[in-house]
């Protein structure tokens, strides 16, 4: 018969966590419960750091205050789970840890009580382990006792309370939305859930709120807010799961300027509260064409400099014909310059490296000497291409510039991250600087030569720019839309738009899409319908709640503030998920695997 935890502890209840004791409790009996960080045997004295979620406590074993606890101290190991009763005394001036938040007091212990003896855990249980990611999340209830290991989830909680009690303030209202739902195109792969009451038929988990939100805002609700669970069926990579968590906000009778205006002040409090920073405020703003032009990205980082130039203009007469021949089908010619470094010619061949797996096809380069230019291709420059190029990048001796010729995209792709690699390579970026900014005015529509046809870039109930309504007939691809990002450090936290809120537009913007009436009716009737009633003008915007606890905690990755997470291959190390289940339950949904 297993015994009780009462039948280990009586009627002891624990004073207080192990990391909240102070010298002004010196003399005080207290009782602490918690775990074996380690042990120390002194011959006489028995030393051992106790540990909970608060921090440790050292706690002594003294054979003169209690011969039957210190025999029983011999036999502790560590992570062995103690209950242990004493006096809080204060440490002798010369052992007192001033890096530990209890380092000027002790237990001295009268009675120890063993919980919960542990085996060998698989790694050390402490910061610095040497156990990698699979070992530590395989075994993540240990990990979670370090220090670093549940730090992260105490500030997610703390940036999630903070963002209800902001929003409160603001009007809005937390609104949960269905996991179990219909299955509607929106960019990636759905999971779907078979239903066994309907056989042939399936539930869909929701990669976001996105329709349902809306709808609120047609029955009136004006704001609301969901910290969503969302679920997406991608392809695997580094910084997304399968399952993640969002917070999703729509606002009624608004324009752009007033949600910027709701997440600048909530973002800032974010930062002042957890990491005491004030951010500058108005936030930047760049259009998609600009930061596209100048940086390569829609997530621009501009923390530091290196913008992009563009010299297909400065070369249209180029005698070089790897740049003419990019030129003539319509590519460009773009670069950067860069001060106050020289590199070998190894560390050129290994950038031209670099930027092939981008795609590109090549890196050309020159370097400003005093009176010439250093390059394998300076001889094809005329004395007018120069100088369109020394005015573009207002280069100046010893400064290096780099080329790429190619169709625009595979070029922006190779230089956007060649100067994220140039930046961090030659120090130029400050860690602790944070340089965020809006990015607006998307284009509302991007071609797919594959399928033919045109997809949404946001998705396809963001709203096109008024002033571009025209365009939706003629040049749909120039047609702007009224969708909008929040970088932060060249990374994408937070995405949105302003909604089409009519009809009419909606079924137009489905059609560009072709999409026909009866698959908008077959999967979008019920949000179709609803526009019929007065829909309000309305937006939003949705964070990812795991990017932002990683950016705001320091984790190196998303998967540090994910209390369970997947690998990189979308399994759970813990539980081994995904699984085969009983074909018992297969049978029951009419379901067969091949």
């Amino acid at each position: 018969m297993e015994r009780s935890f009462a039948d280990y502890l009586g009627d002891w209840k624990r004073s207080c966590y192990c990391g909240e004791p102070r010298a002004d409790s010196v003399g005080q009996p207290l009782i602490l419960m918690g775990w074996t960080q380690r042990r120390r045997d002194h011959g006489g004295l028995i030393f051992v750091d106790l540990r909970d979620r608060s921090g440790l406590i050292q706690i002594v074993f003294n054979p003169e205050t209690s011969q039957t606890a210190h025999e029983k101290a011999k036999q502790i190991r560590s992570e062995d789970v103690l209950a242990v009763r004493g006096v809080l005394m204060r440490r002798p001036p010369e052992t007192i840890n001033p890096n530990m938040a209890t380092g000027e007091v002790e237990l001295l212990v009268e009675e120890v009580r063993l919980i919960s003896a542990s085996e060998v855990p698989p790694f050390v249980i402490e910061d610095e382990t040497e156990a990698n990611e699979n070992t530590r999340f395989k075994y993540r209830y240990l990990d979670m006792r370090r220090p670093q290991g549940l730090e992260p989830l105490r500030l997610r909680y703390r940036m999630t309370k903070k963002i209800r009690d902001y929003l409160d303030g603001k009007g809005f209202l937390e609104i949960e939305t269905p996991l179990l739902t219909k299955s509607t195109p929106e960019g990636a792969r759905d999971y779907l859930v078979p239903s066994r009451i309907y056989p042939g038929k399936f539930y869909a988990l929701p990669q976001s709120p996105q329709l349902f939100k809306q709808i609120l805002m047609v029955g009136g609700v004006d704001r609301y807010f969901q910290i969503a669970r969302c679920f997406r069926d991608e392809d695997l990579r580094a910084e997304r799961q399968p399952e993640f968590t969002q917070l999703d906000m729509e606002m009624s009778f608004i324009q752009r300027e007033d949600i910027f205006e709701i997440i600048e002040g909530m973002i800032n409090a974010l930062f002042q509260q957890l990491k005491g920073i004030d951010l500058n405020r108005p936030f930047n703003i760049i259009s998609w064409l600009d930061a596209m032009e100048g940086y390569g990205s829609d997530k621009p980082d501009m923390r530091f400099g290196l913008e992009l130039k563009n010299f297909s203009i400065a070369c249209k007469k180029t005698q070089f014909k790897v740049f003419s021949r990019a030129l003539e089908q319509k590519g460009v010619v773009k670069g950067l310059s860069v001060s106050g470094a020289d590199f070998s010619r190894k560390e050129l061949d290994d950038l031209t490296t670099f930027v092939g797996n981008y795609g590109a096809k090549g890196l050309a380069w020159v370097k400003l000497a005093e009176k010439d230019w250093q390059s394998p291709i300076a001889k094809f420059f005329s004395a007018e291409e120069r100088s369109a190029i020394l005015s573009i990048t207002q280069a100046k001796p010893g400064d290096f510039i780099f080329f790429v010729a190619d169709e625009e995209k595979i070029a922006n792709d190779a230089l956007a991250n060649l100067r994220l690699h140039l930046g961090e390579k030659l120090g130029l970026i400050r860690e602790n600087k944070y340089a965020i900014v809006w990015v607006v005015d998307f284009p509302l529509f991007e071609y797919d030569p594959g399928e033919q046809r045109y997809q949404s870039v946001n998705h396809p109930f963001t709203a096109p720019l008024e002033e571009d309504l025209s365009l939706l007939a003629t040049e749909p691809l120039k047609v702007r839309s009224k969708a909008y990002d929040l970088v932060l450090n060249g990374t994408e936290i937070g995405g949105g738009s302003i909604r089409i809120h009519q009809g009419a537009l909606q079924k137009k913007i489905f059609e560009l899409l072709g999409i026909t009436p009866r698959e908008a009716e077959a999967k979008f009737g019920f949000f179709l319908e609803a526009l019929k009633f007065g829909a309000p003008p309305h937006g939003g915007i949705a964070f990812g709640i795991d990017r932002l606890a990683m950016i705001l905690s320091g984790s190196r990755s998303i998967r540090e503030v994910i209390a369970f997470p997947k690998s990189q291959r979308a399994v759970c190390l813990l539980t081994d998920a995904p699984s085969e289940v009983d074909p018992k339950q297969l049978r029951e949904l009419r379901i067969k695997t091949t």
